[in-house]
């Protein structure tokens, strides 16, 4: 599988310098840390993501950089937060090969399918 069987529209990425920008909308206080798919919001397309941890103090957002993270199978310290830090919709940068990282994007959504 490729990243180019997802239509750029439906896509919750696009490509940076050197990094893959990712949407995600995050509910925290949820029962596990999981990404369940693709969710319509107002911004556009975002990946859906529940984590166990509040929305204070900054856990909830420590909390989906560590999920993605191992959900991608990169490093930690390859994952940042770029936009949203009080949204509910936030843009994470995940720095590395793009190509691989789109890759490894629409694989991982498409075995949540």
């Amino acid at each position: 599988m490729t990243a180019g069987l997802l239509n750029a529209a439906d896509r919750p990425w696009r490509s940076g310098a050197g990094c893959v920008i990712v949407r995600v909308r995050i509910t925290p206080k949820s029962f596990k840390d999981t990404i369940d798919g693709i969710e319509t919001t107002a911004e556009g397309p975002a990946l859906k993501a529940r984590v166990r941890a509040v929305p204070s103090d900054g856990e909830a957002n420590a909390a989906l950089l560590t999920l993605l993270a191992q959900w991608l199978g990169v490093s930690k310290s390859s994952v940042r937060l770029a936009q949203g830090g009080k949204s509910r919709v936030k843009s994470v940068e995940i720095t590395g090969n793009t190509e691989e990282l789109e890759v490894r994007l629409a694989t991982r959504l498409a075995s949540l399918s």
